[in-house]
């Protein structure tokens, strides 16, 4: 039978099928003798959907064209993120593309850093650097060297469902310190009473043979092993068979029956929003952006809180590319510094993203300000499908925890990192494919799967 969606849940599902579609780049507007040079800015699509926030900050420093005599061109990729890191790679070693400032992965600095696709920046290109969150800004850090400046952050988060605890017996508010046996203790009280609509167990994440699962098992493995890391700061491997073991034994516990909707070794983000906007699951690990369109969906009845154990570290960094001139990599790092400055990451606050910067949320409770982007200056923010209507979700929580100070920014500040290597690639696909063997027909026992695991990336990390 099939079951409907709300209409928040379907305009974020649609913002996740257009983000995987295939599309081609905007061509070069013809310059006459009074156009201003440009600096083109590539990036995967903005999760804020149509003439999204990334567009809206390249308005304001184009607005600003007298001061500095350029323009700014942002060109969205198609395709999912592999497929971004793909086109990135072959454009800039080809030199067939004119990119001067990339928006990268966080995973993908050392990689375009140890190949020289991208260029060391200098202070010109960061403003106020101790303002920037610890944890986030370490991702932009090659071999020493600063090679990119984080621009909007990413972080698990876990949402729930008030009304299913409340009709359990249970406390509807979770506190910032829940544990996973908190979770399971819950999923079990709700499944022992009468089920509320459409659910069928307990909690629902991202486990499909792409990232999503290697960021699962990366939050496993470390909430199992204390200061776990798969390589050191050199990108060597440093695990061992015990530490991996322990970790697959922890995501396992995780993953296993009746706790986890089976469905979602299969699942992507879209899948597993969906599943949680259907009332099939209580619980969620997902993203900050989904916050305004579930809160839209639910109201009062969404709950969200710091996810239980470790939460990797997500976002995008922006770097100057290596193809570009000096004249015009020294006005890329200027636009980097505005699209990253403090303002601007207030603005990425107000649109759902994370932002970078401990300013950014020094005003728990109310909207920070934001004067770059009209659009998110008097109080709308944009909605997933680009339109400017004002989501009202709260920063405000239950007992007087703030949204932003008290869940997304803690968070962020001790999430751990995925393995800093150049060879990231190779590593999360070793992960991605051994790992796969949990959830296939009669899976081998979590000493076996480590084991599997050491052996293969053995083979592909050195050390």
């Amino acid at each position: 039978m099939a079951r409907r969606l709300t209409a928040a849940a379907l305009s974020l599902l649609s913002l996740l099928a257009l983000a995987s579609c295939t599309g081609k780049e905007a061509p070069e507007q013809p310059q006459g003798a009074a156009d201003p040079p440009r600096i083109v800015v590539a990036s995967g699509q903005d999760v804020t959907g149509k003439n999204g926030i990334r567009q809206q900050l390249i308005d304001a420093w184009n607005a600003r064209e007298g001061e500095h005599g350029y323009r700014a061109r942002l060109v969205e990729l198609p395709g999912s993120a592999d497929q971004q890191r793909s086109q990135l790679l072959g454009a800039l070693q080809s030199g067939g593309a004119e990119y001067d400032v990339v928006n990268l992965d966080v995973t993908w600095i050392p990689e375009f850093a140890a190949a020289g696709l991208i260029r060391p920046l200098t202070g010109a290109a960061v403003k106020s650097p101790d303002d920037i969150i610890e944890a986030v800004d370490r991702t932009s850090f090659w071999d020493g060297e600063r090679y990119a400046v984080p621009f909007n952050s990413d972080v698990g988060l876990l949402y729930y469902r008030k009304d299913h605890l409340r009709e359990a017996g249970a406390s509807p508010e979770l506190g910032r310190g829940v544990t996973w046996d908190d979770l399971r203790e819950l999923i079990d009280a709700v499944n022992d009473a009468p089920k509320p609509g459409n659910y069928e167990e307990g909690w629902t994440t991202q486990l499909a043979a792409y990232e999503g699962r290697t960021v699962n098992a990366i939050e496993a493995f470390a909430s199992a092993v204390p200061d776990f890391a798969l390589t050191d700061e050199d990108g060597r491997y440093t695990a061992d068979e015990a530490q991996l073991t322990a970790g697959v034994t922890e995501l396992r516990e995780r993953t296993a029956s009746p706790y986890m909707l089976d469905e979602s070794s299969g699942f992507r983000e879209a899948e597993s929003l969906s599943a949680f906007a259907e009332g099939r699951t209580t619980f969620l690990r997902h993203w900050p952006y989904v916050y305004p369109a579930l809160y839209e969906s639910f109201k009062g009845e969404l709950g969200v809180t710091r996810l239980p154990g470790k939460a990797v570290l997500g976002g995008q960094n922006l770097a100057v590319t290596s193809n570009t001139s000096e004249q015009r990599a020294a006005k890329a790092a200027e636009l980097i510094a505005f699209l990253t400055d403090p303002d601007s990451e207030r603005c990425l606050l107000r649109a759902g993203f994370a932002a970078t910067r401990t300013s950014a949320y020094d005003h728990p409770g109310g909207t920070p300000e934001c004067r770059h982007a009209s659009a998110y200056s008097a109080g709308p923010s944009a909605s997933p499908t680009g339109e400017n209507a004002e989501v009202k979700a709260p920063d405000q929580l239950a007992e007087g925890v703030s949204y932003s100070r008290d869940v997304l920014l803690p968070s962020l500040s001790e999430a751990v990192q995925r393995p800093r290597t150049p060879l990231y690639g190779a590593v999360t696909q070793t992960l991605i494919t051994e790992l796969g063997a949990l959830y296939g027909h009669r899976p081998p026992g979590d000493a076996q799967v480590a084991k599997n695991l050491d052996e293969a990336l053995s083979k592909v990390l050195p050390g």
